[in-house]
């Protein structure tokens, strides 16, 4: 796609953002994707097999200009589950500090990261309860995090 490419280079000039460092990293950054990652397919899969129905990727509208798009809701019981990659969302167990273009990588984590707290919190005072699971949790493991909070949804928030 011509345009697409002119467009890229453009901002690569400027600085936007940095250029690829080569065709193979410019194909795999090009290959993620927003939603339908693999864990949350897996997620999604056994929680249907096991009777579970749910929206995926459904936008809630929270005011105050704030959208949030979780990858798995659960409307009537008012859960959202977001499955989080380790790196574009910092894991506290497998993020790392970005090596390479850190001028663009570091504040656009940081970013993502303000983002999905904003996102929780949004979330919480509007009566949501929110469930986030690491991309590298085990799927028996996250399964049963989401089934817990689906079968505790309208019991009273515990006090902290």
């Amino acid at each position: 796609m011509p345009g697409r490419a002119d467009a890229r280079a453009q901002a690569h000039a400027k600085g936007l953002y940095p250029a690829p460092a080569n065709e193979g990293r410019s194909r795999n950054m090009r290959a993620n994707r927003r939603s339908d990652t693999k864990p949350e397919v897996a997620l999604r899969k056994e929680l249907h097999r096991l009777g579970y129905r749910y929206r995926k990727d459904m936008r809630l509208d929270l005011g105050e200009g704030v959208r949030v798009r979780p990858d798995i809701v659960f409307t009537a019981r008012r859960i959202a589950v977001f499955v989080d990659g380790c790196f574009w969302h910092v894991c506290p167990e497998h993020g790392r500090e970005p090596t390479s273009n850190e001028w663009y990588w570091t504040p656009k984590l940081r970013r993502n990261q303000e983002r999905d707290r904003i996102a929780t919190s949004s979330l919480e005072q509007a009566g949501w309860r929110v469930v986030r699971i690491w991309e590298h949790e085990p799927l028996p493991a996250a399964v049963a995090v989401v089934t817990e909070a689906v079968k505790h949804a309208f019991d009273p928030k515990p006090e902290d």
